[in-house]
């Protein structure tokens, strides 16, 4: 299961946020059901997922973003739409420290503000 909705995640990312094949990078934190408490209207699949990214996308991009991702997850993984909770975290490129550099001074080959 953890491959394949990594594999959805990405393709969305791609397509949608215009990611490079490459720029792939997940963890996933799978928890036993005595570690993992949750509403009791949700199922054994119930999925939180958080996407942690530079701010700058447009409103309308990050809803297409999570409603592509609920929209595959269910009708790939056959994850109801109720078990799927999506977040989208954002923080200015100045608070990163990727690859030894700060984010507002990387060269990126992909645009943040789409």
């Amino acid at each position: 299961m953890t491959v394949k909705i990594s594999e959805i995640i990405h393709s969305c990312m791609v397509k949608i946020l215009g990611l490079s094949q490459e720029k792939k990078f997940h963890r996933f934190f799978n928890m036993s059901r005595n570690d993992f408490f949750f509403p009791i209207n949700r199922s054994e699949k119930y999925t939180i997922i958080e996407i942690i990214m530079f701010k700058g996308r447009s409103l309308e991009t990050k809803k297409k973003l999570i409603k592509s991702l609920i929209e595959r997850i269910h009708n790939k993984l056959e994850i109801s739409k109720i078990d799927i909770e999506i977040v989208i975290i954002e923080s200015p490129n100045y608070n990163w420290g990727i690859r030894g550099v700060l984010g507002d001074e990387l060269s990126l080959n992909y645009k943040v503000e789409v």
